[in-house]
């Protein structure tokens, strides 16, 4: 009996941003739907406005199931994830050995499939960091909402990915946060 997607279907159930107070919870599952959401749209920004030639649908795939090991590991906190280059190593060993672990829980006719989905096989390099780039970009307007309910425990994680995001030379993302990043400051009221 396949297991995957009854596995995938958890990821509603992980909770991200386990050392931080939340105004507003965020599961996994929301992290990575925005997330996909961000990287398709970063593709076709890449594409259309900077005459790239990346898969949009298939970094919008990727990017769906970046973190699907979490449903396993939970979402390791940044700090102790990239504590060191030993502790960095052994989660990039569990994760993979997860990714395996998941695989196992479809149909051979499958396993090759999502397998170069879950490692991300299926993307060139740009295409892999565009799918980093809103990775990051999910976890920063995670930082935004929370400043804007009035959660100062974001002031430091949004400094720090902020810069992450500043040193990103993706074009594709540097117009995204000209023409679309103040809109996530604003009420709905104000969107209209």
């Amino acid at each position: 009996m396949g297991h995957f997607f009854a596995y995938i279907n958890r990821t509603k159930l992980i909770k991200r941003w386990g050392l931080m107070r939340n105004t507003e919870t965020e599961s996994l599952s929301e992290h990575l739907y925005e997330t996909a959401l961000l990287a398709h749209a970063l593709a076709v920004i890449q594409n259309t406005k900077f005459g790239d030639n990346v898969n949009a649908d298939k970094i919008a795939v990727a990017a769906l199931y970046h973190d699907a090991s979490e449903i396993i590991t939970g979402d390791l906190p940044t700090p102790v994830k990239y504590y060191n280059d030993e502790i960095k190593s052994a989660y990039q060993k569990i994760e993979a050995e997860t990714r395996e672990m998941l695989i196992s829980k479809l149909p051979d006719f499958l396993k090759d499939i999502y397998s170069d989905i879950l490692s991300e096989e299926i993307l060139t390099e740009k295409e892999k960091l565009i799918v980093k780039t809103a990775d990051t970009l999910s976890a920063y307007l995670k930082c935004i909402e929370e400043q804007k309910a009035g959660n100062h425990d974001f002031e430091g994680a949004a400094v720090g990915i902020k810069k992450k995001l500043d040193s990103n030379s993706l074009p594709a993302l540097k117009y995204f946060i000209e023409e679309f990043l103040d809109s996530y400051s604003l009420s709905i009221d104000e969107l209209k």
